[in-house]
C-alpha cells in the first residue's frame, strides 16, 4: 500500500497496491467501498448484498438459466450458489483470488481466472452471468460480450444486469475507493471500466454477434438476454 496525503477537499488517504483491486470490497466488514468513475460519478457497492441470500432480481436472473452457467466476476458467490442449489452445474470465474475463496467456502465452484483467458468449457456453456455491474469488466463492453458469445455454444445467452434507460453507453476508467470506520480512505490505482443501459445495449450486442431476446426489470435493477444464434 502506497500512502498521498490528504488533499484540503478531504480526498483520498491512501492508495491500495497490488492486483486484487476489488479483495479489500469482499469482506462484509463495517466499512463503505464505492467505484469513483473518472466521468464524475460514484456507485456505492452494495457489499451486504453480495454476502446475503438471493434477492427476488437473482431469483429472476436464475430463473432464465436453464443449463451450465458461467457467473463471470462472481465476487463472493452468492449467484453462483444460487445457482448450483437450482440444479445448474456452475462455475464462478473471477480475477479476484479473494472472491474466489469466498465462493468455494459457500460450497461453490470457482476458478481463479480472467475472463480472457482460456477457460474450461469454451463453447459449450448454456449461459453466461454479467451481473453487478460486470459489463464494465475490461471498458469496452463490445470486446467484452463477444469474448461470453464465445464460451456459449449456439443458441445459449449472456444474461447482462443494465443501467436503466437513459446514460447510454460510458467507457472510460474507474477506481475503488473504501472508507473504513476511523474515517481512513483507500482508493486503488485507475482501471478501465464501462456502463451499459437499456438502450444502447440494442446496438452493441450485435457489434458483439449477439441478438437481444430480452430486456426485463426485476427488483428495480434493470437485465438483458442476449442469444447466441444457432
Amino acid at each position: 500500500m502506497t500512502v498521498d496525503a490528504l488533499d484540503a477537499d478531504g480526498g483520498w488517504a491512501a492508495a491500495i497496491g497490488g492486483e486484487d483491486v476489488f479483495g479489500a470490497a469482499l469482506d462484509p466488514q463495517p466499512g463503505t467501498h464505492w467505484l469513483v468513475h473518472d466521468d464524475g460519478r460514484r456507485t456505492r457497492l452494495p457489499v451486504r448484498r453480495w454476502h446475503g441470500p438471493p434477492e427476488p432480481a437473482t431469483a429472476a436472473v436464475v430463473a432464465r438459466c436453464a443449463g451450465p452457467t458461467l457467473d463471470v466476476g462472481c465476487g463472493p458467490g452468492r449467484l453462483t450458489l444460487a445457482l448450483a442449489r437450482a440444479g445448474h452445474a456452475a462455475v464462478g470465474v473471477d480475477v479476484s483470488a479473494h472472491a474466489v475463496r469466498l465462493t468455494r467456502g459457500r460450497g461453490a465452484v470457482a476458478i481463479h481466472r480472467d475472463v480472457f483467458a482460456p477457460l474450461p468449457g469454451e463453447g459449450r456453456w448454456a449461459h453466461v452471468l454479467l451481473v453487478d455491474g460486470n459489463i464494465g469488466i475490461g471498458g469496452e463492453p463490445v470486446l467484452l460480450l463477444r469474448r461470453c458469445g464465445e464460451l456459449l455454444r449456439a443458441g445459449g445467452s449472456v444474461v447482462v444486469e443494465l443501467e436503466p434507460p437513459g446514460p447510454g453507453l460510458w467507457r472510460g476508467h474507474a477506481r475503488l475507493a473504501s472508507r473504513s470506520p476511523q474515517g481512513t480512505v483507500c482508493r486503488s490505482g485507475a482501471f478501465r471500466w464501462a456502463r451499459l443501459d437499456t438502450v444502447a445495449v440494442h446496438d452493441t450486442a450485435p457489434a458483439a454477434g449477439l441478438v437481444v431476446r430480452d430486456v426485463f426489470e426485476a427488483g428495480r435493477r434493470w437485465f438483458a438476454e442476449l442469444v447466441r444464434p444457432l
